[in-house]
């Protein structure tokens, strides 16, 4: 029997648990946790996400997945972290254009294997 594991879900949902439960610390325990701002840690987290999800995609061959969440994983990141409006912007361009593209590729994948002939 072939069982197979859809990574990228899985990969996801962990990291969204993470984040959600950084939340929820802050929100019910206290605003920070080791000298950080929660929030910041959950966007963090989400960030961490994206970049694994560029790890993973790299290790199975596709490239272009792989630098696609890798600058959205940047992007959300710079986002967290970032001090000024002109870094708030710089973090969204780059979430815009890694996820932009992530978002494009997987339509056009999928419409691609749905006018496959069978």
């Amino acid at each position: 029997m072939d069982e197979t594991v859809d990574v990228q879900a899985m990969t996801i949902g962990v990291g969204t648990v993470i984040a959600i439960a950084l939340l929820g610390y802050g929100a019910t325990v206290g605003d920070s946790l080791l000298g950080a701002d929660t929030t910041t840690l959950a966007v963090g987290a989400f960030a961490l996400t994206f970049v694994a999800l560029a790890v993973l995609h790299g290790a199975y061959g596709r490239r272009d997945f792989a630098a696609a969440y890798g600058v959205a994983g940047i992007g959300l990141g710079t986002v967290a972290v970032a001090s000024s409006a002109l870094g708030v912007l710089g973090g969204y361009l780059l979430l815009a254009v890694g996820g932009g593209y992530v978002a494009v590729a997987t339509i056009r994948a999928r419409d691609d294997t749905r006018t496959l002939p069978q």
